[in-house]
């Protein structure tokens, strides 16, 4: 390629800055180092494919984004770390300096949730739990997760998936499973710890089921309410109200019902287990995701395998309620002893699961712990020797495709969806910089810079 004239360099860098809606080179910004090593890999001419380094990339065609979708860009804006073609083959190794994400999203969350008091949930109305939930989307969004799968609230969460949706609310994308179906007394049962006199007996509508019919019931009420996707209860659990945690609490003939009606109505099914029998049971019955996997033995990882079935493992959860459970008072007398047991626990099963070649998927269980604080999970992952590579496409593509949106999320490419966020570093170099986010694109509108 011939060399640049200094007018053309300096009109592809007025482009540039353009689009990122950043100062101009001179600014004293934490951006100053990004703009003048592009200015750098522009007038040393780096705008073909193949190089080993750091270099720019050109395509032909109109501007990278255009409204919510990628294009190709018409002048060298996307910066490359790495050695691809013009249209690369793994947009999970595309960085810049500071480096671009395609996207990260995570598919465990509960944006109605946060820390809070356990009174609040007898306090507190479902306006209360609406407005509390947008300041939470908003702070989701600004980590750097741009999607995200909400996996049980109280209905107010398929309400805020629709207002961000409709730009009333900035947030980012949500997939949502409405309200939790648990069995009555298991974890997600609604009316635990409540006394007998102050609630009535739960049904299907409520979350609660108890034999196959009640089982599709709640299925076909959750589709009818707007729900994305079925998230169940398949063993107790840590925050609820109720002595075990580990415990199967469904039967595998109604899970079996649940994952053939959600089928039905194009909905996926995710489990929440802690215990392995419980999971195992779900795995059988064809749920899609375990979430947790704390006590997960080598039986239920071959079947995942053997099904293409992902753990969802969220280390930062375990870690933050066996942390806090050595305060005096922060949890309710029963839920500490199942923090200091269960949480502990996650982080060998997902180091076991990873070698062992099961699917992971990547979640956080944002709601136990503080939202925004999301990107720790990347943290733990890397501690448990999990390649910053794998945890990268796990939060990015694997996510997309568990979504079944693996054509608009995901990657950096024409035609798919423009989110894009931008870290000081490469993660590839230190993965924790995912937990300092400066640049967050979503459908093209910048949120964060």
């Amino acid at each position: 390629m011939s060399t640049l004239s200094e007018k053309e360099k300096s009109n592809y860098l007025k482009e540039l800055f353009e689009f990122l809606k950043l100062p101009s080179i001179s600014a004293d910004s934490k951006f100053s180092d990004f703009m003048n090593t592009t200015a750098n890999w522009l007038s040393n001419e780096l705008l073909k494919s193949g190089c080993d380094s750091a270099n720019v990339y050109k395509t032909n065609g109109h501007p990278i984004v255009y409204g919510e979708k990628i294009v190709n860009p018409s002048y060298p804006t996307i910066l490359v770390y790495g050695h691809y073609d013009v249209q690369p083959p793994d947009p999970l190794d595309l960085w810049t300096n500071p480096p671009f994400e395609p996207v990260i999203k995570k598919t465990h969350v509960h944006p109605e949730g946060g820390k809070e008091k356990y009174i609040n949930r007898f306090q507190d109305s479902k306006e209360d739990v609406a407005f509390k939930s947008t300041v939470v989307a908003k702070k989701t969004l600004l980590a750097g997760f741009t999607t995200v799968r909400d996996v049980g609230g109280s209905g107010v969460n398929i309400a805020l998936r629709n207002a961000i949706n409709r730009g009333l609310v900035d947030g980012p994308r949500i997939f949502t499973s409405g309200k939790t179906i648990a069995t009555t007394g298991g974890h997600g049962d609604p009316t635990n710890g409540y006394r007998p006199d102050l609630v009535d007996d739960p049904g299907p509508q409520d979350g609660v089921v108890n034999s196959i019919s009640d089982a599709r019931k709640a299925v076909r009420y959750r589709y009818k309410n707007g729900a994305d996707l079925i998230k169940i209860t398949a063993t107790g659990g840590v925050m609820s109200m109720a002595k075990n945690g580990q415990n199967p609490q469904f039967t595998e003939e109604v899970m079996k019902a649940i994952v053939r009606t959600a089928n039905d109505y194009g909905m996926h099914v995710a489990a929440h287990a802690h215990g392995d029998e419980g999971m195992f049971r779900a795995v059988k019955a064809g749920v899609k995701t375990i979430e947790h996997g704390s006590i997960m033995k080598e039986r239920t990882m071959k079947l995942m395998k053997e099904k293409n079935a992902y753990l969802v493992p969220t280390i930062s959860a375990g870690e933050h309620v066996a942390k806090m459970a050595s305060i005096p008072g922060y949890y309710p007398e029963i839920i500490i002893p199942k923090a200091l047991e269960v949480g502990v626990q996650n982080k060998a099963s997902t180091k076991k699961a990873y070698e062992m070649g099961v699917p992971i998927s990547f979640g956080t269980d944002a709601g136990v712990f503080p939202h925004g604080d999301n990107a720790g999970e990347f943290v733990y992952w890397d501690e448990i020797g999990i390649p910053t590579e794998y945890s990268l496409r796990a939060a990015t593509i694997t996510n997309a495709k568990l979504l079944n949106m693996e054509n608009l999320l995901g990657q950096i490419k024409k035609g798919f969806y423009a989110d894009i966020i931008a870290t000081n570093d490469s993660p590839h170099e230190d993965i924790s910089t995912l937990k300092n986010v400066v640049f967050v694109m979503k459908d093209g509108k910048v949120y964060k810079k």
